[in-house]
């Protein structure tokens, strides 16, 4: 089995773009301009996902899996921390709105696209139901402790942690986070592989392509970061010039950084794949709550940045919905072309309440 394989025009051509571009940032102000930004960074973020995955397979499971998370996991923080270094106060409550919009397009979005691309080509698609409730168990766990837990503790007022709870948590949820990971890769990997898939093998990547991914993976998340925070200024002018809220730009931002997982998600699901897409899916949303809000948290900390984490009552209410459905769609072990339009309709309704709250 070989690496996947990329044309080195585009492997070194989008760093290159990237960097050639954020310099010519500071003395070029157009709204087309500010286009080709933003192309170059969904490309960087693209870019630093596949030598992530080249990396991922030369190191090999579990080690790979936890490579690849922790890459997805440095372009999401280092979104947020440049857009919230950008917007300064007001910006208290991005890392809530993108974690929250990174769940709500997994839960609902992601998963309900995947399972009726699927239902629609093969009628019925099976997957392990002990996988599937492992994951949504801890993933329920997490987002209650971070995103709605907040709204109901008294040492602070408001949707806020005070330092020792927003220590704590993040220290519960890297537990959790490692828990999971210990069950899925080690006491229990039969739950997350079916019997029919090939087993994980042995994956071609030579040093010299080991060593390109890794400094090419460092150069791109750099160009994440300061494409990210270049754009920030221009990001806030577009959500307000819409009069839509600022928890869209989280929104915008999960978008961005879900990409690569999603489109690997509906590709395994159109192979009949489903328990893939499903690893691939709910893995996302657990490595978004439980790595990226530790790392906003120790910046928050540090910084003596306020950080808001609870989500209002409507958001809670629409999660709850989402947790709901998704329990019931995955229960049986097989899935329905209902369920998919169900939870894909639920998603129009998130969209909906964000931009007309």
């Amino acid at each position: 089995m070989h690496a996947p394989s990329q044309s080195k025009g585009l492997t070194f051509g989008v760093p290159i773009m990237a960097w050639v571009l954020f310099g010519l940032h500071f003395s070029i102000h157009h709204p087309l301009f500010s286009l080709l930004l933003f192309v170059a960074l969904v490309l960087s973020v693209l870019q630093a996902v596949h030598h992530a995955e080249i990396i991922a397979q030369a190191i090999g499971e579990p080690f790979g899996t936890l490579v690849l998370a922790l890459a997805v996991t440095c372009i999401e923080a280092s979104l947020i921390i440049s857009l919230m270094i950008a917007g300064g106060p007001d910006a208290a409550a991005l890392a809530r709105d993108t974690v929250f919009a990174a769940v709500m397009i997994i839960l609902t979005g992601m998963l309900g696209l995947s399972i009726f691309i699927g239902s629609l080509r093969f009628s019925e698609q099976n997957f392990i139901q002990e996988g599937a409730n492992a994951t949504i168990t801890t993933l329920v766990a997490i987002s209650v402790l971070t995103l709605i837990l907040p709204n109901f503790t008294t040492s602070v007022p408001g949707p806020y942690y005070s330092d020792a709870q927003l220590i704590f948590v993040a220290i519960i949820t890297l537990a959790l986070y490692a828990s999971f990971l210990f069950v899925q890769n080690f006491k229990h990997k039969e739950y997350f592989v079916e019997e029919k898939e090939p087993t994980s093998l042995p994956v071609d990547v030579t040093k010299k392509d080991f060593y390109t991914s890794l400094v090419l993976l460092v150069i791109c998340l750099a160009a994440v970061v300061l494409l990210a925070k270049s754009l920030a200024p221009d990001l806030d002018l577009f959500v307000e010039k819409i009069g839509a809220p600022h928890s869209l730009a989280g929104v915008i931002i999960a978008m961005i950084v879900l990409m690569p997982e999603a489109l690997s998600a509906f590709s395994a699901s159109r192979k009949n794949q489903l328990q893939k897409s499903l690893n691939l899916s709910l893995g996302s949303a657990l490595a978004s709550i439980c790595l990226t809000l530790p790392v906003v948290s120790g910046y928050a900390l540090i910084t003596k940045t306020p950080l808001v984490l609870g989500i209002d009552n409507a958001s809670s209410v629409l999660f709850l919905l989402s947790l709901f459905v998704v329990v019931l769609s995955l229960k049986t072990g097989k899935t329905s072309i209902l369920s998919g339009i169900i939870l894909l309709l639920i998603f129009l309704v998130y969209l909906f309440i964000t931009i007309f709250p």
